[in-house]
């Protein structure tokens, strides 16, 4: 052991959770010593690097697994309702830390890009038109547009459109509001902030144990480089190592940490390698999953922005590895298993027989069968134009609910604390970084339910709505989206929109 040293806050991990943290940490209380550990040589690299997600920026616009449909066949709208006020939220802060000039060029992280969804066969299609009727009523999503017209369809997505035979009904939706975020950009902008404003950031450094001690947490950390141990204190912690924060969570031995599982989800992305092909595109264009498929295999066809230039990626394949991090080890699966989650994971495995044969199918598919589902979306799509990258992992929470009883898999964003609020970290998946200034702010109001008070006023003047829901103040949700789209320059490309019509 060599080298021991005392910060206020210890982060571990160097994607958009802890970056978003950091920042508000930062922001809120400036005198604080932040240090970060970051096991790869660079910010970002892993789940949000720009080619390991969807870039979304999930605000439920299109995702039709957030709607869901209820016994008597009104449309439950909770999960939308939710992702989009959380979406908004961090859209505000973003737009506070472009104004204050801490963060430049937002077109380099942020697009505006109509966000559509796409439905065929005449169930479907009955279901999307209830969607929108219920969508359209509500502030938050008035803008929204609905078409089973074959023309108005071949003018939103005429890709999609071309050569399509239609048979059983076809219906879309278009909210232009929609938005591509690049979140590895993002995240490695945000770290460059941070390190401006002295925050010591650790490349390179793994973190390998957690002790609870007198006032905080003992971190013991390795440096790759050299090999040799050093051991950090610090009042508080946050694991933010995407699929790797459930074994630093299990290190601590905290009760919240028991009885809680993972189960990776691989993924797979197809891209375009042909330019006239991506011209043909702009928007991203979400459909249903298939039966037995993982909310996070919904397929959909996405423009996106990287490195300045557009590309087109449809997605994901859903793939099995038990390795919780894309640079992670084969053995992370096996060696999540503790006595304190066993019969969690084991009702779990019980449970989920359909999604691990689903997810078997998949892994064995061939280029030409993966072809085929593109197809779907693209009628005339060829195999050369289109080439496969591997996504990021992603590990499902697997925990024990009244809902869903011993062993239930859960989709989306987990955040656990302990008890005394030294200690936080965050599990799980989409809506993820679309959300993490929501999910940071209630780790803040979790972990430091003292200082909120005192922060109330910075934080409202970083997220104007903090405290309101915007569905519920219509005047205040339009200033917000007036706002926001002003500093961040999401105006709508309809030059590019007319040229796409007339292809």
């Amino acid at each position: 052991m060599t080298k021991r040293e005392s910060t206020d806050v210890i982060l571990i991990g160097a994607g958009i959770m802890s970056a978003t943290l950091g920042t508000l940490m930062k922001e809120l209380a400036p005198e604080w010593d932040i240090t970060v550990f970051e096991k790869l040589d660079k910010a970002g690299e892993e789940s949000s690097h720009e080619l390991n997600n969807a870039g979304t920026g999930h605000a439920a616009l299109c995702e039709l697994n957030y709607t869901t449909e209820k016994p008597d066949g009104t449309i439950d709208m909770t999960k939308a309702n939710n992702v989009n006020e959380q979406f908004q939220v961090s859209l505000q802060f973003w737009s506070y830390l472009v104004k204050r000039g801490l963060l430049s060029e937002p077109e380099k992280f942020i697009r505006a890009l109509p966000h559509i969804s796409l439905v065929q066969g005449e169930n479907n299609v009955e279901f999307l038109r209830k969607r929108y009727e219920e969508m359209k009523t509500n502030p938050l999503f008035e803008d929204i547009e609905y078409t089973e017209n074959p023309a108005k369809l071949a003018e939103w997505m005429p890709l999609v459109m071309n050569d399509r035979i239609l048979e059983d009904g076809i219906a879309a939706t278009k909210i232009d509001s929609g938005t591509d975020v690049n979140f590895g950009a993002l995240t490695r902008k945000l770290f460059e902030h941070l390190e401006e404003t002295g925050a010591n950031v650790q490349y390179n450094h793994e973190v390998e144990d957690l002790k609870r001690k007198k006032n905080g947490w003992e971190v013991k950390v390795k440096n790759c480089a050299t090999g040799k141990t050093e051991c950090h204190f610090a009042k508080f912690v946050f694991i933010g190592g995407g699929g790797g924060s459930l074994h630093l969570l299990q290190k601590t031995g905290i009760p919240e940490s028991k009885h809680i599982g993972g189960f990776p989800v691989s993924g797979i992305f197809m891209a375009c390698n042909n330019p006239e092909v991506v011209e043909q595109h702009h928007a991203k264009v979400y459909g249903k999953a298939k039966v037995g498929a993982p909310p996070m295999s919904v397929p959909h066809l996405d423009t996106r922005f990287i490195n300045n230039e557009k590309q087109l990626l449809f997605g994901p394949y859903a793939g099995f590895s038990p390795k919780f991090l894309k640079t992670g080890s084969n053995m992370d699966l096996i060696t999540s298993v503790k006595p304190s989650n066993v019969f969690t994971m084991l009702a779990a495995g019980a449970k989920e027989l359909p999604l691990t044969k689903y997810l078997v199918t998949q892994v064995i598919q061939s280029k030409e069968q993966r072809m085929k589902e593109l197809r779907e979306f693209i009628p005339n799509a060829k195999s050369e134009d289109w080439d496969l990258i591997v996504a990021g992992q992603r590990v499902q929470v697997i925990k024990d609910t009244d809902h869903g009883g011993k062993g239930t898999l859960q989709f989306g964003t987990e955040v656990i604390t302990g008890a005394d609020g030294t200690v936080a970290a965050l599990l799980g998946a989409s809506p993820g970084a679309s959300t993490a200034v929501h999910v940071m702010l209630d780790i803040l109001n979790r972990c430091f339910p003292d200082q909120m008070e005192e922060w109330e006023p910075k934080i409202k003047e970083m997220v104007p709505s903090f405290g309101q829901l915007l569905r519920e103040n219509p005047d205040l949700l339009r200033e917000v989206k007036e706002t926001t789209s002003e500093v961040l320059k999401l105006h709508n490309d309809t030059e590019e929109q007319k040229l796409l019509a007339s292809v």
